[in-house]
């Protein structure tokens, strides 16, 4: 099954910055489609993948903040290619 996963991580912290851009290194590194905007990141792809990669790598993440909030929004299919049509 396809899904289609919105991901916005926010450490509670003052110094994230590396924590958040290895989190998105390693989730381009992977063979999925990640589309990124200021405000989140989106990945797409089958949904036992998507979600594997998401729990290692949150994980990762996790131990490099000392406290950090992960707000996920899940589609079941993949929206990657959607186009506003207004």
């Amino acid at each position: 099954m396809k899904i289609s996963v919105e991901l916005t991580l926010t450490p509670l912290q003052n110094e994230f910055e590396e924590a958040i851009i290895s989190f998105i290194q390693k989730l381009r590194a992977s063979n999925l489609t990640v589309l990124e905007n200021p405000l989140s990141t989106q990945v797409y792809g089958d949904y036992d993948t998507v979600m594997q990669l998401i729990t290692l790598e949150l994980k990762n993440t996790f131990e490099l903040v000392e406290h950090g909030l992960l707000f996920m929004k899940i589609v079941k299919s993949d929206r990657s290619d959607y186009e506003p049509n207004f």
